[in-house]
């Protein structure tokens, strides 16, 4: 609702509680898990000038060679301007090469220069150190169940993009 020109705005000065529905426990775990799984990387991608955006375009084009940019466009769920500014300055740096499609002229297929794909290992180090540390102590039923967890967070329509990622199997549902 918006406020009025000239009136006050009161503070409300109690939490949000889970007495309203809403389960801010885990909010906030999620919250705290991005926040520090996305750290590192955020420190090396900075001494490059790079950013998130660059860190998921190396991360999918490193998983999936020859994954063409309208591939691209539909994994990352993001314009076709944003995906341009981050890709032109991937390529001209050396860590991604555009190449014109086997098939059709028009279609650009990507893929990551051996540069391109030493920078996405050592982004990808520290995330899988901190997987690693959290799951000390699981069991593959834990683990299992963490990854069923993680794949109903995304939504229906989209889940099938998981199953092409090397070392899925296509309909598998992750750990049943």
């Amino acid at each position: 609702m918006a406020q009025r020109s000239g009136a006050a705005a009161q503070p409300i000065r109690t939490a949000v509680t889970a007495d309203d529905g809403i389960d801010f426990s885990i909010i906030e775990l999620l919250y705290f898990a991005y926040r520090d799984f996305t750290s590192d990387p955020d420190q090396i991608l900075a001494e490059y000038g790079f950013g998130r955006a660059h860190h998921r375009v190396l991360h999918f084009v490193n998983r999936m060679p020859g994954l063409t940019v309208a591939e691209l466009l539909d994994v990352l769920k993001i314009t076709k301007q944003s995906l341009a500014r981050v890709l032109k300055q991937l390529i001209d740096a050396g860590y991604i090469v555009q190449v014109q499609g086997p098939r059709d002229r028009r279609q650009r297929e990507l893929y990551p220069t051996p540069k391109g794909r030493t920078l996405t290992l050592a982004l990808a180090r520290p995330q899988s150190r901190r997987i690693d540390a959290a799951l000390e102590g699981a069991g593959e039923t834990e683990r299992a169940w963490i990854e069923r967890f993680l794949k109903a967070m995304v939504n229906p329509e989209l889940r099938a993009q998981i199953d092409h990622l090397p070392g899925n199997t296509p309909g598998k549902d992750h750990g049943e």
